[in-house]
């Protein structure tokens, strides 16, 4: 039996969940996911829980925000002057937004707030701050 190491590229199949069990994310009904462990495609912690099982194995490991999406950073959650959007656009909260750096990367906001003037937008991934929850069966080592 192969026990995964760094740098195996394995398939799993996994349930994220909140705390409090409400279910974030899972692969149950698609493909595995396949990923190779070392380079950074999923949250550390999840790398780490999986490093050691062997196919078929199953585990639920509790990811403290640390090993997950960080904290929720401050600086990540600005006030916009409503004049700065589309004049066509009706912002809500919750709303989606892109926003294009000069370096021409984008980045994904949220609006969480909004008055007359201003909107608040946050920059923060949806799940930092969060200790999060997976159940994971390592279906296979690929390599």
């Amino acid at each position: 039996m192969l026990i995964v190491k760094d740098k195996d590229t394995v398939k799993v199949h996994y349930t994220g969940k909140f705390i409090n069990g409400e279910i974030f994310d899972s692969s149950e009904g698609r493909e595995p996911l396949e990923f190779t462990l070392g380079q950074g495609m999923l949250i550390p912690g999840f790398e780490k829980a999986v490093i050691g099982m062997m196919a078929n194995q199953s585990k639920t490991v509790t990811i403290p925000v640390e090993e997950a999406y960080g904290p929720v950073m401050k600086e990540m959650v600005q006030q916009v002057p409503r004049e700065a959007l589309p004049p066509d656009m009706e912002p809500h909260v919750g709303m989606q937004l892109m926003s294009q750096l000069p370096n021409g990367t984008e980045i994904p906001l949220v609006i969480t707030a909004l008055n007359e003037t201003e909107i608040t937008v946050d920059a923060n991934h949806p799940l930092a701050g969060k200790e999060l929850v997976f159940e994971i069966t390592l279906v296979s080592v690929v390599g």
